[in-house]
């Protein structure tokens, strides 16, 4: 599906099953940031001459169309150094409001972007987080998990939109619902789902969220909605002579306007993708790696869950997942090892300290990746 679309994968040297670290970016979003910096338009904000207006222009546009893509109006837009960033001066920000005893739930199938960030800025407000825990089995995360570990002192729920590592979607319409009905806020990590389903922040009922236009087919820019009472009211680390309305006062130093001309066209082309068809195709491939997998001796995928995106988690027995990946990549297939930042799944599984294998389908990637993958794993 638009394979011709990807300049990094236009010639198929590879299998590139590398997209849950970093998707290829589609030509659109290249071809807009090279005629970006061509064009003589570039300046800073804010200037009172033709270029400085077309620099704002430019930001406008690209928080139109990111806010687009989330379903959130381009005021409620925050556009960072990476998700990452993001996250961590939000939570810096609600540290702020805590006091000591509140408390913050986590989860053990996050990525540590939304993890780290809450720990830290809880510990220096004197808060706890407390952790819900994915089923043993199959790594779902149903809103009963997160119920459990909710108290009169919660103030915020952070939870990913799917599982980095094993691709799990939570029941996010039970865990926003349960959380709204003790009056605690929700702080979604979209950065793997966003390539893999319609983001509706509206329809999510979320207080605020993040992803990364590296992992929607653009170049590396963090990305942030948040509902507009908490960015006028939260208190974010500026500098003094920067604007003090939202959205601009989150948003620290120059931004990367080249690259908000490339999340702009990225943001437009996987808005306009056929979200059905992406994934039946996507559901196809993840179906045929996982019969594939289970059916070679020492081989285990971990995870098993109903509602989940196409990326997988395995191990081989007898190799670290290192080995497999260099033996993979001999074989110009590429994946990820180790615990790509799932820090805690990667204990709560006991998988420490070398991990496991990832792999993950995309739209671009089709049947001869899933074969080379399964003739690769299989020659181990």
């Amino acid at each position: 599906m638009n394979r011709e679309r990807f300049p990094g994968v236009a010639d198929a040297a590879w299998s590139r099953l590398d997209g849950p670290a970093g998707t290829q970016m589609v030509d659109a979003a290249i071809e807009a940031m090279d005629a970006w910096m061509r064009s003589g338009r570039g300046a800073n904000q804010g200037g009172a001459f033709a270029a400085g207006r077309s620099t704002d222009e430019l930001v406008t546009a690209a928080r139109a169309s990111a806010g687009a893509l989330l379903g959130a109006p381009p005021d409620e837009i925050v556009f960072g150094f990476s998700m990452t960033a993001l996250t961590m001066a939000f939570a810096g920000a609600i540290g702020r409001t805590l006091a000591p005893g509140d408390e913050i739930v986590c989860t053990r199938l996050d990525h540590d972007a939304n993890v780290s960030p809450w720990l830290i800025h809880a510990e220096r407000a004197g808060a706890t987080v407390r952790f819900a825990d994915p089923d043993p089995e199959t790594l779902e995360l149903p809103a009963s998990a997160v119920e459990a570990v909710l108290s009169d002192r919660t103030r915020w729920v952070a939870v990913t939109h799917a599982s980095n590592a094993v691709g799990t979607v939570p029941d996010l319409p039970g865990i926003v619902a349960a959380a709204h009905a003790v009056g605690v806020r929700v702080y979604v990590d979209a950065v793997h789902a966003a390539p893999h389903r319609r983001i509706d922040v509206a329809a999510l009922g979320c207080d605020a969220l993040a992803c990364s236009a590296y992992k929607w087919f653009g170049p590396h820019v963090g990305v942030q909605w948040a509902r507009p009472e908490l960015l006028a009211e939260l208190t974010p680390d500026k500098l003094r002579p920067s604007p003090d309305t939202a959205p601009d006062r989150w948003e620290n130093g120059t931004l990367p306007f080249e690259s908000l001309a490339g999340v702009a066209a990225a943001a437009d082309y996987t808005r306009g993708m056929d979200w059905d068809a992406v994934r039946a195709h996507e559901d196809h491939l993840l179906a045929g790696a996982l019969e594939g997998l289970d059916g070679l001796p020492g081989v285990t995928v971990h995870g098993r869950a109903r509602d989940r995106t196409s990326t997988l988690m395995f191990t081989v027995e007898g190799r670290t997942s290192a080995e497999v990946a260099a033996a993979l990549a001999e074989r110009k297939v590429a994946v990820w090892d180790g615990n790509y930042y799932a820090w805690e799944l990667e204990r709560h599984l006991g998988l420490a300290p070398h991990g496991a294998v990832r792999a993950g389908f995309v739209h671009y990637n089709d049947e001869r990746d899933l074969e080379r993958l399964l003739d690769a794993v299989e020659a181990l």
